[in-house]
Protein backbone atom coordinates (compact mmCIF):
# COMPACT_ATOMS: atom_id res chain seq x y z
CA UNK A 1 0.00 0.00 0.00
CA UNK A 2 1.12 3.45 -0.70
CA UNK A 3 1.21 5.77 2.52
CA UNK A 4 -0.83 8.42 2.69
CA UNK A 5 0.55 11.69 2.38
CA UNK A 6 0.65 14.29 5.24
CA UNK A 7 -1.38 17.21 4.29
CA UNK A 8 -0.49 20.66 4.88
CA UNK A 9 -2.73 22.66 6.81
CA UNK A 10 -3.98 26.14 5.31
CA UNK A 11 -3.07 29.08 6.35
CA UNK A 12 -6.09 31.86 6.43
CA UNK A 13 -4.92 35.44 5.59
CA UNK A 14 -5.33 37.81 8.82
CA UNK A 15 -8.33 40.31 7.83
CA UNK A 16 -6.42 43.89 7.85
CA UNK A 17 -6.13 45.60 10.96
CA UNK A 18 -8.72 48.32 11.37
CA UNK A 19 -7.18 51.89 11.80
CA UNK A 20 -7.60 52.44 15.51
CA UNK A 21 -6.06 49.25 16.12
CA UNK A 22 -2.72 50.00 14.12
CA UNK A 23 0.65 50.92 16.01
CA UNK A 24 1.26 54.13 15.69
CA UNK A 25 4.20 55.63 13.98
CA UNK A 26 7.17 57.42 15.08
CA UNK A 27 7.24 61.14 13.93
CA UNK A 28 10.14 62.81 13.08
CA UNK A 29 11.10 65.82 15.46
CA UNK A 30 10.82 69.26 13.97
CA UNK A 31 14.23 70.87 12.96
CA UNK A 32 14.83 74.49 14.32
CA UNK A 33 12.53 76.91 12.05
CA UNK A 34 14.36 78.63 9.74
CA UNK A 35 14.98 82.22 10.41
CA UNK A 36 14.33 84.54 7.22
CA UNK A 37 18.01 85.54 6.12
CA UNK A 38 17.01 89.54 6.02
CA UNK A 39 15.84 89.33 9.44
CA UNK A 40 19.24 86.59 10.41
CA UNK A 41 21.39 89.77 8.63
CA UNK A 42 20.21 92.45 10.56
CA UNK A 43 20.49 90.82 13.76
CA UNK A 44 24.27 89.67 13.51
CA UNK A 45 25.07 92.97 11.48
CA UNK A 46 26.24 94.95 14.60
CA UNK A 47 28.59 91.85 16.21
CA UNK A 48 29.55 91.17 12.64
CA UNK A 49 31.16 94.40 12.14
CA UNK A 50 32.45 94.95 15.54
CA UNK A 51 34.21 91.71 15.44
CA UNK A 52 35.90 92.57 11.95
CA UNK A 53 37.06 95.62 13.43
CA UNK A 54 38.62 94.03 15.82
CA UNK A 55 40.42 91.61 14.12
CA UNK A 56 41.21 93.56 10.96
CA UNK A 57 44.34 95.22 12.33
CA UNK A 58 45.94 92.27 13.59
CA UNK A 59 45.26 90.12 10.08
CA UNK A 60 46.91 93.04 8.02
CA UNK A 61 43.49 92.99 6.12
CA UNK A 62 40.15 95.84 5.55
CA UNK A 63 37.58 94.63 7.87
CA UNK A 64 35.03 94.60 4.98
CA UNK A 65 37.27 91.65 4.17
CA UNK A 66 36.37 89.91 6.88
CA UNK A 67 33.31 91.02 6.98
CA UNK A 68 32.43 89.44 3.43
CA UNK A 69 34.30 86.55 4.35
CA UNK A 70 31.33 86.37 7.48
CA UNK A 71 28.59 86.06 5.36
CA UNK A 72 29.30 83.77 2.69
CA UNK A 73 30.22 81.70 5.83
CA UNK A 74 26.65 82.47 6.97
CA UNK A 75 24.89 81.82 3.56
CA UNK A 76 27.00 78.16 3.41
CA UNK A 77 24.92 77.01 6.64
CA UNK A 78 21.93 74.69 5.46
CA UNK A 79 18.62 76.40 4.88
CA UNK A 80 17.41 74.53 8.05
CA UNK A 81 20.08 74.80 10.57
CA UNK A 82 18.49 78.21 11.06
CA UNK A 83 20.08 81.28 13.35
CA UNK A 84 23.05 80.16 15.47
CA UNK A 85 22.60 78.82 19.13
CA UNK A 86 24.94 81.77 20.26
CA UNK A 87 25.23 84.49 17.95
CA UNK A 88 28.37 85.95 19.77
CA UNK A 89 30.48 82.79 19.93
CA UNK A 90 29.78 82.09 16.18
CA UNK A 91 30.35 85.15 14.93
CA UNK A 92 33.54 85.43 16.80
CA UNK A 93 34.64 81.86 15.54
CA UNK A 94 33.79 82.85 12.17
CA UNK A 95 35.38 86.19 11.93
CA UNK A 96 38.60 84.78 13.29
CA UNK A 97 38.68 82.07 10.66
CA UNK A 98 39.01 84.28 8.35
CA UNK A 99 41.65 85.99 9.93
CA UNK A 100 43.51 83.20 10.35
CA UNK A 101 43.16 82.42 6.78
CA UNK A 102 43.88 86.00 5.29
CA UNK A 103 47.33 85.48 7.54
CA UNK A 104 48.18 82.57 5.50
CA UNK A 105 47.44 83.75 2.20
CA UNK A 106 49.92 86.87 3.07
CA UNK A 107 52.59 84.75 4.91
CA UNK A 108 52.44 82.88 1.41
CA UNK A 109 52.60 85.39 -0.94
CA UNK A 110 55.60 86.83 -2.77
CA UNK A 111 56.05 89.91 -4.06
CA UNK A 112 58.49 89.91 -7.72
CA UNK A 113 61.30 91.86 -7.03
CA UNK A 114 62.72 91.60 -10.47
CA UNK A 115 59.82 92.33 -12.10
CA UNK A 116 60.18 95.96 -14.53
CA UNK A 117 58.40 98.74 -14.10
CA UNK A 118 55.49 99.02 -16.13
CA UNK A 119 56.16 101.51 -19.26
CA UNK A 120 53.47 104.10 -19.59
CA UNK A 121 54.88 104.64 -23.29
CA UNK A 122 53.27 101.17 -24.10
CA UNK A 123 50.39 101.58 -22.02
CA UNK A 124 47.50 100.25 -24.38
CA UNK A 125 44.92 102.67 -22.93
CA UNK A 126 47.35 105.97 -23.34
CA UNK A 127 48.33 104.97 -26.83
CA UNK A 128 44.72 104.30 -27.38
CA UNK A 129 44.09 107.85 -26.17
CA UNK A 130 46.95 109.82 -27.90
CA UNK A 131 46.01 107.97 -31.28
CA UNK A 132 42.68 109.56 -30.83
CA UNK A 133 43.35 112.86 -29.66
CA UNK A 134 46.17 113.16 -32.58
CA UNK A 135 43.04 112.35 -34.82
CA UNK A 136 40.62 114.94 -33.39
CA UNK A 137 43.06 117.76 -33.54
CA UNK A 138 44.58 116.80 -37.36
CA UNK A 139 40.65 116.63 -37.82
CA UNK A 140 40.45 120.55 -37.04
CA UNK A 141 43.36 121.50 -38.10
CA UNK A 142 42.47 120.79 -41.83
CA UNK A 143 39.44 122.96 -41.38
CA UNK A 144 40.80 125.98 -40.15
CA UNK A 145 40.80 129.07 -42.30
CA UNK A 146 43.75 130.80 -44.68
CA UNK A 147 47.37 129.43 -44.07
CA UNK A 148 46.77 128.18 -40.88
CA UNK A 149 46.46 124.44 -42.02
CA UNK A 150 49.82 124.86 -43.36
CA UNK A 151 50.95 126.57 -40.01
CA UNK A 152 49.75 124.10 -37.96
CA UNK A 153 50.71 120.98 -39.95
CA UNK A 154 54.42 122.17 -40.03
CA UNK A 155 54.24 122.70 -36.08
CA UNK A 156 52.86 119.39 -35.74
CA UNK A 157 55.97 117.65 -37.92
CA UNK A 158 57.77 114.84 -36.47
CA UNK A 159 60.74 116.52 -37.32
CA UNK A 160 60.30 119.06 -35.14
CA UNK A 161 61.03 121.94 -36.89
CA UNK A 162 63.00 124.67 -35.87
CA UNK A 163 61.04 128.54 -35.73
CA UNK A 164 63.83 129.23 -39.26
CA UNK A 165 62.74 126.02 -40.65
CA UNK A 166 59.39 126.59 -39.92
CA UNK A 167 59.43 130.11 -42.02
CA UNK A 168 61.58 128.57 -44.87
CA UNK A 169 58.93 125.80 -45.35
CA UNK A 170 56.39 127.84 -45.27
CA UNK A 171 58.00 130.91 -47.42
CA UNK A 172 57.73 133.47 -45.08
CA UNK A 173 59.83 135.57 -42.89
CA UNK A 174 60.03 134.78 -38.69
CA UNK A 175 58.61 138.03 -38.21
CA UNK A 176 55.22 137.39 -40.00
CA UNK A 177 55.23 133.76 -38.94
CA UNK A 178 55.02 134.40 -35.37
CA UNK A 179 51.39 136.60 -34.92
CA UNK A 180 49.77 134.07 -37.82
CA UNK A 181 51.24 131.13 -35.79
CA UNK A 182 49.26 132.40 -32.52
CA UNK A 183 46.10 133.22 -34.34
CA UNK A 184 45.87 129.71 -35.86
CA UNK A 185 46.48 128.58 -32.67
CA UNK A 186 43.76 130.87 -30.87
CA UNK A 187 41.52 128.98 -33.75
CA UNK A 188 42.63 125.65 -33.20
CA UNK A 189 41.73 126.09 -29.51
CA UNK A 190 38.50 127.46 -29.86
CA UNK A 191 37.37 124.88 -32.56
CA UNK A 192 38.45 122.26 -29.95
CA UNK A 193 36.46 123.53 -26.89
CA UNK A 194 33.65 123.67 -29.01
CA UNK A 195 33.96 119.86 -30.40
CA UNK A 196 35.33 118.06 -27.21
CA UNK A 197 32.72 118.66 -24.47
CA UNK A 198 34.35 119.33 -21.00
CA UNK A 199 33.14 116.84 -18.76
CA UNK A 200 30.87 117.75 -15.77
CA UNK A 201 30.45 116.78 -12.68
CA UNK A 202 30.17 113.23 -11.71
CA UNK A 203 32.36 112.35 -15.26
CA UNK A 204 29.44 112.86 -17.43
CA UNK A 205 29.81 114.64 -20.67
CA UNK A 206 27.89 117.69 -21.64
Amino acid sequence: MTPARATRPLRVPRPPQPEAHRPPQPRRAPGPPAAAPGTLVRALLPLVRAEAAAEAPAAGVEAGDLEQGAWVRLLERPVRAGAPGDPARWVRDVVRAEARRARRIAARERTYRHEPPADLESDPERIALRTDWNRVVRAAVGRTPGRCPSVLTAMLSAEDLTYREMAGELGMSQGSLGPLRSRCLGCLRRMLAAEVAAPERGGKER
